[in-house]
């Protein structure tokens, strides 16, 4: 992490930069406004703002992308209030131990991190579901645990994603396909929203388990199977696009899976075994093994 360093008491400076040269950073010190200004990045600026004389706030415009932590030596609104409002991330008050710079540091590095990756994530998931939310929606006062049903499990994700934005609701996404799903569902706070997916994949024999568990817990959980029953209020989709996605290609399994999801109270097993290309004992065993229940 490479630091400069603005402060016009040379040895404060000075004693600041060998410390944090030993806990590993680069540091570069310069002692007036000119210099700071110098066309070179840096992921961090310590800028004491009691330079006399001279203006700061080009500075903090300049390196308005970087971590700027104020040295300051007494508390107002000309050292912290203002400079604040104008882009700098932080302030330390003179004297200090370098344990809480060190402290700031580290936790507005991880911070800007966490951040950039929430834009980004943010950017995506608005991408993602761009055209692709569903006519039903979710009211503010949901009665939870709610089923949502969809035969396009990104329609429910859209649903979903959408609410959470609108009324600026956390939670905690949890696929009942990996691996410890049902410890992380019974860890998770009463009080926080968790989004469950791929009950459709889950035996009848097992849905048991899950429903005791949420029973009493802020859930929505989802289905693309539009039989799925549970003993909670449901939300059912009904989707014009193409049974398919076209940017998805589906293992044979799932392939199967989805087929007998979908058209099995539409046709026979004779036809439908025959469309699929197996026989009626195969069709019956792989019904079995997908825990989907003849209607």
């Amino acid at each position: 992490m490479k630091i400069l360093i603005v402060e016009n008491e040379v040895y404060l400076a000075q004693s600041i930069s060998a410390k944090l040269s030993d806990a590993g950073y680069s540091c570069e010190i310069v002692t007036n406004i000119k210099d700071a200004l110098k066309n070179e990045k840096y992921d961090a600026v310590l800028l004491s703002t009691n330079i006399s004389g001279q203006n700061f706030y080009p500075i903090i415009e300049k390196h308005k992308n970087s971590i700027i932590i104020l040295l300051i030596s007494y508390i107002s609104s000309d050292t912290i209030l203002n400079p604040i409002k104008a882009g700098a991330s932080d302030y330390i008050q003179k004297p200090f131990m370098i344990e809480e710079l060190l402290r700031k540091l580290q936790h507005l590095k991880l911070h800007k991190k966490l951040l950039n990756e929430n834009n980004t994530l943010n950017d995506y998931v608005n991408n993602l579901f761009f055209n692709k939310t569903p006519k039903e929606s979710i009211n503010k006062k949901i009665t939870v645990p709610l089923l949502i049903t969809s035969p396009l499990q990104t329609h429910a994700d859209a649903l979903v994603f959408g609410y959470a934005k609108e009324f600026a609701e956390q939670f905690n996404f949890i696929s009942l396909s990996s691996e410890g799903a049902l410890d992380k569902i019974a860890k998770n706070d009463p009080g926080t929203l968790m989004y469950i997916v791929n009950l459709q994949d889950i035996k009848n024999s097992e849905k048991s388990k899950i429903f005791n568990i949420i029973e009493h817990k802020k859930v929505i959980i989802s289905s693309t199977n539009p039989n799925e029953e549970t003993p909670y209020e449901t939300i059912r989709i009904s989707s014009n696009d193409n049974f398919f996605e076209k940017i998805n290609i589906l293992t044979i399994d799932d392939y199967i899976k989805s087929v007998l999801t979908h058209f099995q109270d539409k046709l026979p097993d004779t036809e439908l075994a025959k469309k699929l290309g197996i026989s009626r004992k195969s069709l019956w065993e792989r019904r079995k093994r997908y825990g989907i229940k003849k209607k």
